[in-house]
């Protein structure tokens, strides 16, 4: 029992599908929470089942500690999400600070098993072993407020509320300090193949920031770069869906 509900604290499963062929497990951005990939849960091809990972700290894990530790992080979500997919095919989806996560876990996955992920997609983020000297978390209220709100429209609408924005704050402080304080052990390479999809406009990650994704992977890899910034996503979202379901081997999306 006490496992079931570790594996409910940490995986939501939107829409269960217990006979699709593979699972999808979604990592979201700093900030985010796991009802982002809600609406995939519905829109991706019958044959995939959406998991999206819940992070302490928020929603109805709000009461929890956050964790200000990338790779505590990975540690900690590894069994739920090992328990969730069982002996499945699985891919990872990670936007922004969750592709960094997403990577982290799939390299402990693979170091406990032959049979790792079937796939990474990283979006919005560059490689890790690309660093900018920019801490972001250090700012103060008013200029992190300013940089949630540019980067899009959602958010921009959120921070206008003052009770919303008294919530969100601390949480994305805390989510990129783990980002920003991450650091790649060098030469680390996957075997799990990792697609990349960018927006052309994010200047948060460089078409150069993003092919260093390259080195990362032994298992083959791929770019894509789509209108939008960092949150392409909003707009792009059918396209990506597509995306990762052709190399899914799903028709469809």
């Amino acid at each position: 029992m006490h496992r079931d509900r570790s594996i409910a604290a940490w995986i939501r499963r939107y829409r269960p599908r217990p006979n699709a062929s593979v699972r999808l497990v979604c990592f979201p951005h700093a900030g985010g929470s796991a009802v982002v990939f809600h609406p995939w849960a519905a829109a991706f091809h019958p044959d995939v089942e959406i998991l999206a990972v819940q992070y302490p700290g928020r929603q109805d894990r709000l009461a929890e500690p956050r964790l200000e530790d990338l790779t505590e992080l990975a540690k900690q979500v590894l069994p739920p999400l090992r328990a969730a997919v069982g002996d499945s095919r699985y891919a990872l989806f990670g936007h922004s600070m969750g592709a960094t996560l997403a990577f982290e876990v799939a390299r402990r996955l693979e170091a406990e098993s032959d049979a790792g992920p079937e796939l990474l997609v990283a979006s919005a983020r560059r490689a890790p072993s690309r660093h900018r000297a920019v801490l972001v978390h250090q700012l103060g209220d008013a200029d992190l407020t300013t940089h949630i709100a540019e980067l899009s429209a959602t958010n921009s609408r959120l921070m206008e509320d003052p009770r919303a924005r008294a919530m969100i704050l601390p949480t994305v402080r805390s989510d990129l300090r783990a980002i920003e304080t991450y650091r790649c052990p060098p030469g680390l390479a996957l075997r799990t193949p990792i697609l990349t999809i960018i927006g052309d406009n994010d200047r948060w990650t460089t078409l150069e920031e993003a092919e260093a994704w390259a080195r990362h992977t032994r298992g083959g890899f791929e770019l894509r770069v789509l209108p939008g910034g960092h949150f392409y996503l909003d707009e792009q979202e059918a396209q990506v869906r597509q995306l990762v379901s052709a190399r899914l081997g799903c028709d469809g999306a």
